[in-house]
């Protein structure tokens, strides 16, 4: 069984990661650590796990005894937390946050998108979680730049549920704002436009075209629902076929025949990819559920192929759908 910890366990990516964390047959939560909370069962946090477990949040973890520590704290945090915590050796690190996805001198962290550094990701010790708009962004383009064929700017609409915010209220998340309401922010220079552009140079090294997004603030609860569109002067078959192989060995992001809906995805760690042609244009569809396939999902992903697992282990999840 791998031991598990959790810092910073009162969160809405926290609540996820137990979830799942509970129901995955090689997994065991050793702690969860909340300054706020400790004491406190966590199930009174996080109220659907009534019933599930009678754990208590801690206020230090005892890292001598697990295997792996998911930090799932604000950004920031996680750098403060360690500089200031030395965690031994053989624990491995999985940040949900912002601090680590980004290459920079002295950063010795992989990025965790498995769809596009999966064997790296086995070899590692430490991995920076991909950021929930990220995640749907670049599963909508990563076959294209493999591919070598992104040729023009791209531009992209992607709107997102409220626990994208976080749990902590501010003027854009209580109800009877959100409600109802639609609201664009951060837009041209939202903070995961950094990230993606490494992947697509990764894979397309000559790509330096804009990224033009436009971020959404949606009145639904969960779940990115993604648009992009490109120059492209190939057929839609041609285009099917670059994603379909692209995407073959990955068993959560599905290439769909069919233009998807949110609610297939939520409550999942899938990614629905959906393709139309128009004139010279392509046109990516890209859903998923921002609170796993977009954070905890994918962080237990990882988890997996970090510990040599089925990467599909434990997130067997069904979608909400009706």
């Amino acid at each position: 069984m791998i031991k598990v910890g959790i810092i910073g366990g009162a969160g809405y990516t926290a609540g996820e990661l137990i979830r799942i964390l509970l129901n995955h047959p090689q997994a065991e939560i050793s702690f969860v650590q909340s300054t706020s909370n400790a004491g406190n069962l966590v199930s009174d946090v996080h109220t659907d796990l009534l019933g599930d477990t009678d754990i208590r949040f801690v206020a230090e973890g005892d890292f001598s005894q697990i295997d792996m520590v998911f930090f799932c704290m604000g950004h920031g945090k996680s750098k403060e937390f360690l500089q200031k915590n030395k965690l031994p050796d053989h624990v491995k690190i999985i940040d949900l946050s912002h601090d680590f996805r980004l290459k920079r001198e002295g950063n010795d962290f992989v990025y965790g998108l498995p769809e596009l550094n999966r064997e790296i990701i086995r070899k590692s010790n430490k991995i920076a979680n991909p950021g929930c708009f990220a995640t749907a962004i670049q599963l909508a383009i990563l076959p294209l730049a493999a591919a070598g064929l992104i040729k023009d700017e791209l531009h992209i609409h992607a709107i997102t549920g409220s626990t994208g915010a976080g749990q902590s209220p501010s003027s854009s998340s209580h109800f009877s704002w959100r409600n109802s309401n639609l609201s664009v922010y951060k837009a041209f220079e939202h903070q995961h436009l950094g990230e993606i552009g490494e992947s697509l140079k990764q894979l397309q090294t000559d790509f330096n075209f804009d990224i033009n997004f436009i971020p959404v603030r949606g009145n639904h609860t969960r779940g990115i629902f993604a648009s992009v569109y490109t120059q492209f002067e190939g057929s839609i078959e041609e285009a099917q076929k670059i994603y379909q192989d692209y995407y073959a060995s990955h068993p959560f992001v599905l290439v769909s025949q069919n233009n998807p809906d949110l609610k297939q995805v939520v409550n999942t760690n899938k990614a629905i990819v959906y393709l139309e042609k128009h004139g010279n244009k392509l046109m990516i569809l890209s859903v998923t559920d921002n609170l796993l396939k977009g954070a905890s999902g994918q962080a237990v992903q990882n988890m997996n192929l970090i510990f040599g697992l089925e990467e599909t282990t434990g997130l067997g999840l069904k979608a909400v759908a009706f």
